[in-house]
C-alpha cells in the first residue's frame, strides 16, 4: 500500500485542474435535489410524494442522457458536446425556481436531458492523463472528490435555502454548475488518449458491416445487434453497478427509517456524513492498494456487510457498523468502473462511462421502491436485508458466470498441452 500515489496524481496539471474543476461540477446536483424538495413542499406546497416525483423525472432523464451524450463525446469532441448543454441549461434553471410545479416539473426534465456529462468527462481525463498502472488510484481519487461533492452539496443546499429562501437558492446553486461547465470549455482538456482504438476483433474498415445481412435484392439489410463493446463481461460489470447502487439507496432509506425507530432523527445528518466517510476512506486505502480485489469480491463484501448492519440494536452499534459498510461503497464502483474500461476501446469510453451512469441511476430508481417497500413490510431492517441480500445473489450470479465462461478456454488450454506432451513423446518414441 502506497499513498505517495495520490501526490504523483496531483502534480499533473490536467488531473488537479479536472478534479477541482469536477468538485464544482457536481455539487449541484445533491444540493439541488435538497432545495427542490424544500421547494416543492414549501413555497409551493405540494407533498413529499410530488416533491420524490421530480427528483424521479429527473432521474429518469439523467439515465437517458447519459449515454447518448457520451456517445457525442467520443463522436464530436468536448466543445461540441458542451455547447447542447450550455444552450438548454441556462434557460432552464433560470425559470425554474419562478414557476409552479407543473412547469417546474417539466423544466427539471429538460434540464436532466442536457445534464453536463461530469462523471465521463472527468474519468475520461483522468484515465487519459495517467498511465496504466495508476488507472485504479486516479479512478479512486474521483471517487473521494464525489464522495466530498455529495457530503458538502446538501449543507451548502439547507443554508442557501435558509438564508436566501429555495428560489435563489435553486438559481444560485445551479449557475455555479453552468459556470464550472463554461470554464470546462475554455479550458477544453483532452479527453482520448490519441487515436481512436480499435478492438482486437473488430473488422476491417472495408469489410461489410457487422450489423448488416444479405437481402433478396443483394444488398446488405440492417438488423439490431448490441453495440461491438458490449460484451458478457462488460455487461456482467454493468449489472453489479447496477446492484451496488441498489444497495447504496437501500441502505440510505434504511438509515432514515432507522434513526426514526431509534428517535434519534436529529442525529440523522451525523450519521449520513460518517457513513460518507467512511465510504470516503474506503476509496482512499482501494487506490492506495498494490493489488486490487476484483468487483465480485467487493461487491460481496458491500452485501454481507450491509445486511450485517440489519442486526444492529442501538444507534451506536448502527453507526458502527453502518461506517463498516460505508468502507465498500466507493471501492466497489471504482473496481467495477476500472474493469469496465479495461475491457473497451477509447473511442466508445464516453459511451461507456454513460451505461455506467445510468446503471447507477436504474439501479437507485428501482432500489428506493423496491427498500420502502421491505422497510414497510419488516421495519428498517428490511432496507439493509433486501439491498444487502440481493448485492450477494447478484454477485455470486457474476462469479458462476465468469466462471463458466471462463471453462471453455481453461479446458482448451489443457487439451492443448495434453496434446503437446503427447506429441513430444511420440517423438521421442
Amino acid at each position: 500500500m502506497s499513498f505517495k500515489t495520490y501526490a504523483d496524481l496531483w502534480r499533473i496539471p490536467d488531473v488537479r485542474r479536472i478534479l477541482v474543476l469536477g468538485l464544482f461540477l457536481r455539487i449541484p446536483m445533491p444540493a439541488s435535489a435538497v432545495i427542490v424538495t424544500l421547494h416543492v413542499v414549501g413555497p409551493l406546497d405540494r407533498s413529499y410524494a410530488q416533491a420524490g416525483l421530480v427528483s424521479t423525472a429527473l432521474a429518469i432523464a439523467m439515465a437517458i442522457s447519459a449515454p447518448w451524450l457520451g456517445r457525442l463525446l467520443d463522436r464530436l469532441g468536448l466543445r461540441r458536446t458542451l455547447l447542447l448543454p450550455l444552450a438548454v441549461l441556462p434557460i432552464a434553471w433560470s425559470i425554474a425556481p419562478w414557476v409552479g410545479y407543473f412547469p417546474l416539473l417539466a423544466l427539471v426534465a429538460v434540464a436532466g436531458l442536457f445534464t453536463v456529462p461530469s462523471f465521463s468527462i472527468v474519468r475520461q481525463v483522468m484515465l487519459r492523463s495517467v498511465g496504466p498502472g495508476q488507472r485504479t488510484a486516479a479512478l479512486s481519487a474521483d471517487a473521494i472528490m464525489t464522495e466530498l461533492a455529495f457530503m458538502a452539496g446538501p449543507v451548502l443546499g439547507v443554508l442557501g435555502a435558509s438564508y436566501f429562501g429555495t428560489s435563489w437558492a435553486l438559481l444560485m446553486i445551479q449557475w455555479l454548475g453552468i459556470v464550472a461547465a463554461v470554464l470546462l470549455w475554455l479550458l477544453n482538456p483532452r479527453i482520448t488518449e490519441g487515436d481512436p482504438t480499435v478492438p482486437s476483433d473488430a473488422v476491417p474498415s472495408d469489410a461489410v458491416p457487422s450489423d448488416a445481412v444479405p437481402s433478396d435484392t443483394g444488398r446488405p439489410a440492417r438488423r439490431f445487434r448490441p453495440p461491438s463493446w458490449l460484451s458478457p463481461g462488460v455487461a456482467l460489470l454493468l449489472a453489479g453497478t447496477f446492484t451496488a447502487s441498489l444497495i447504496l439507496i437501500a441502505e440510505d432509506l434504511g438509515t432514515v427509517a432507522a434513526m426514526r425507530d431509534f428517535d434519534r432523527t436529529p442525529l440523522l445528518g451525523l450519521v449520513m456524513a460518517i457513513w460518507a466517510l467512511g465510504s470516503l476512506l474506503g476509496a482512499l486505502i482501494y487506490g492506495a492498494l498494490n493489488s486490487h480485489p476484483p468487483t465480485s469480491v467487493m461487491l460481496v463484501l458491500l452485501g454481507a456487510t450491509t445486511v450485517l448492519t440489519a442486526f444492529a440494536w442501538d444507534p451506536i452499534s448502527f453507526t458502527a457498523l453502518l461506517l463498516l459498510s460505508g468502507f465498500f461503497c466507493a471501492p466497489t464502483l471504482t473496481a467495477a468502473l476500472e474493469a469496465i474500461t479495461r475491457h473497451v476501446p477509447s473511442s466508445v469510453r464516453g459511451e461507456v462511462m454513460g451505461w455506467h451512469g445510468s446503471a447507477i441511476t436504474l439501479g437507485s430508481a428501482v432500489g428506493a421502491p423496491a427498500a420502502g417497500f421491505a422497510i414497510d413490510l419488516i421495519g428498517w431492517p428490511g432496507g439493509f436485508v433486501l439491498g444487502g441480500g440481493l448485492g450477494l445473489l447478484i454477485a455470486a450470479a457474476i462469479w458462476l458466470t465468469t466462471r463458466r465462461m471462463s471453462s471453455p478456454a481453461e479446458t482448451t488450454e489443457r487439451g492443448r498441452a495434453a496434446s503437446l506432451l503427447v506429441r513430444s513423446r511420440r517423438a521421442r518414441e
